[in-house]
């Protein structure tokens, strides 16, 4: 299979980067080919540009601005994301790779009439994301409603992609985590990963 591994953090040296490593690594060993887009070091540009929101709507969008990181989502079977969840929602930079590269097209296509629009990543059958929070479980899911997983289960991946594999695996409390969860925390992504 062939995975895009997305790395959503601006410290080389992060946790982020601890998992997305691990996460290569595994899927390199077991065979898969790793396509890794590390955002912050490939200088991907989050602003959607004044052009390119013009023409959402047009019959036949044209997503060459956001080159080539469109042709890496194309190529892939899979897509694995790894980031931190600030403020209960995605970095900044991962926000604006939905928004510029998920886009008409490619990950969706509008309905000419205005009804729902329809999936178009077809190639994608997997769907994973490796996250961490500041915040305890019960704050994340009792109080927020979890909704970093809302947005990828319900509205992301459902309206660009059908029958997915779909994870999401969190980290909580990583401020105040030890270096035994840390590590407890990536032997258990190594395990998830192996299933793929």
């Amino acid at each position: 299979m062939r995975i895009l591994l997305l790395l959503a953090h601006p410290l080389e040296e992060s946790f982020a980067g601890s998992v997305a490593e691990t996460v290569r690594r595994k899927l390199v060993a077991n065979g898969h080919t790793v396509d890794l887009l590390d955002l912050y070091r490939e200088d991907f540009d989050p602003r959607l540009t004044p052009s390119e929101r013009a023409r959402f709507f047009e019959p036949s969008y044209d997503p060459s601005e956001a080159e080539p990181f469109v042709s890496r989502l194309k190529a892939a079977d899979g897509l694995v994301l790894v980031f931190p969840q600030w403020w209960f929602n995605f970095p900044a930079i991962l926000k604006g790779f939905f928004d510029r590269v998920f886009a008409p097209g490619v990950a969706y296509e509008n309905d000419p009439a205005g009804g729902r629009i329809q999936p178009r990543l077809d190639n994608i059958h997997l769907f994973w994301a490796f996250t961490t929070t500041g915040s305890p479980w019960w704050i994340v899911h009792l109080y927020m409603g979890n909704p970093v997983k809302r947005l990828l289960k319900r509205a992301i991946t459902a309206f660009c992609a059908k029958g997915l594999d779909f994870k999401l695996v969190n980290l909580y409390d990583i401020d105040r985590s030890s270096e035994a969860k840390r590590k407890a925390h990536i032997a258990r992504v190594e395990k998830l990963v192996d299933r793929i």
